[in-house]
């Protein structure tokens, strides 16, 4: 099979001319192993199970039968309706996250455009009315959350009558999220000889049950054993002696230059942690349930696009987050399970590419992290470290220059507390702004964070560093 894998192409798996070439735009010239496995099954209108882990390429797996059939650019698109009136979508792909969904669109659109298709998200945490109004001009292709989704169908806004085809995306995470009895409801409303496709890591909590119930003969391809390490990943075990050690430890790892993603179990560590970091000279966003969603977005924008080079992150947040490019995965606090800590790890070594996993362990979790390294059959040999050491400078790398935040709004900011600041800001609105708090490391070599003229001021507005001569406060954007 790897030499099939390494010599297929899309044209010869099947896809299309106009899509290949929207790949091809797009810089994606050869298909992952997940992508050749169950393409030429899915363009041809079978039930397909695919199980491969995050990072695999899964959500160009679907995307294309997807586009490809709808657009009638394939013989099995052609038993598929044409066009419908109305809020009546021919297309819904179900994902656990707002962010997933969001980035599932990023992926999907370029293709969907080639091929002349609408394509919309609906998700919680926004206002619906943009959502109604998209519905009704007529959209091909829905990436839904299962929550928000109902509640429009229950308001009237929205069929899934002539749904043809189906795409449920990391199904076991819906279903750590509790999501399967929305997800029934829905596959339910979904007419009975249309396509489905499920995306899952794993078979238990539940996805069985949906497999058996709504797939009809699916077949099953898995590119990755289930739960296991991804090859290309190289995992590090860090004894630390106390708190104390384990802060400056963390510091050091977050300071230097590349993305790093920190995992914290809980939202207030997530957010405690951020905002000291940031504090240090370190400007870091934080990922959790408590945002509002436009600052999930201005915090993902700004790490996705490389602005700013750290994020905290909780494990609900982890399913969501898809950037490539992750230099370093940090497990500040251990997850409390096997699963929780390979979904945590496979936010870097996507794509092919290779990533550094570290894990902190205090001495109260050593017995506890060795039984989840066993499970997740993770073979790292645990070091002793102390900050400076020559093992945690080299997965640090080059240290990047420290940043003063002195026009950006302060890390320290609570919901509801005034930033010092010349004007306060008070409500929802702080807490997005302390989400995404500066929008960029700066261009030239800072020295130390202090007070005073010559500090690195960032604008919350933009990239561009300025200078605070210290003649008076620099105020903040409007």
């Amino acid at each position: 099979m790897s030499s099939t894998v390494s010599e297929a192409t899309f044209a010869s798996l099947g896809v299309p001319a106009e899509l290949v070439a929207a790949l091809r735009a797009g810089g994606i010239d050869r298909p992952f192993p997940i992508q050749t496995a169950t393409l030429p099954d899915t363009l041809a209108g079978r039930d397909v199970l695919g199980r491969g882990r995050t990072g695999s390429g899964k959500t160009i797996a679907f995307a294309l039968p997807v586009v490809a059939r709808l657009a009638r650019l394939v013989p099995s698109g052609e038993s598929i309706a044409a066009r419908t009136r109305g809020a009546r979508p021919r297309a819904l792909i179900l994902a656990p996250t707002r962010e997933l969904a969001n980035q599932i669109l990023a992926t999907l659109q370029p293709l969907a455009a080639a091929a002349g298709l609408r394509t919309m998200t609906i998700f919680g945490g926004v206002g619906q009315a943009k959502q109604v109004a998209d519905l009704r001009s007529g959209a091909d292709i829905v990436v839904a959350t299962p929550g928000r989704l109902e509640d429009l169908i229950g308001q009237g806004h929205v069929r899934l009558d002539a749904v043809a085809i189906t795409v449920l995306d990391e199904a076991d995470h819906m279903a750590d999220l509790g999501f399967l009895p929305a997800v029934t409801r829905l596959l339910g409303a979904t007419p009975t000889g249309g396509q489905r496709l499920l995306f899952s890591a794993t078979l238990d909590r539940g996805v069985d049950t949906l497999v058996k119930r709504f797939l009809h003969r699916p077949l099953q391809h898995s590119v990755d054993a289930e739960n296991s390490p991804v090859a290309a990943l190289t995992h590090h075990v860090f004894l630390v002696g106390d708190a104390g050690q384990k802060r400056q430890v963390v510091r050091e790892l977050a300071g230097g230059n590349g993305r790093r993603l920190l995992f914290m179990r809980t939202k207030h560590q997530a957010r405690k942690l951020a905002r000291e970091l940031t504090a240090a000279g370190i400007p870091a966003v934080e990922l959790h349930g408590n945002l509002s969603q436009n600052a999930r977005e201005r915090g993902l924008q700004a790490f996705s696009d490389g602005s700013i080079q750290v994020m905290v992150a909780t494990d609900i947040a982890a399913r969501g987050i898809h950037v490539d490019d992750v230099d370093l995965v940090v497990h500040v606090d251990p997850p409390a399970e096997h699963k929780a800590y390979l979904h945590r790890s496979g936010r870097t070594a996507r794509a092919g590419n290779e990533g550094d996993v570290i894990t902190l362990v205090l001495p109260e979790q050593h017995r506890d992290f060795q039984a989840l390294a066993r499970a997740a059959k993770i073979n790292a040999r645990p070091q002793p470290v102390s900050a400076g050491d020559r093992t945690v400078r080299a997965l640090a790398g080059e240290p990047a220059p420290l940043v003063a935040l002195t026009d950006a709004p302060s890390a320290a900011a609570r919901k509801g507390e005034s930033t010092p600041k010349p004007a306060k800001a008070k409500g929802k609105g702080a807490t997005a702004r302390a989400a995404g708090q500066a929008h960029a490391r700066p261009r030239v070599t800072a020295g130390p964070v202090s007070s005073g003229a010559g500090v690195v001021s960032l604008s919350r507005q933009g990239t561009r560093p300025r200078r605070n001569t210290g003649r008076r406060p620099l105020r903040r954007s409007a």
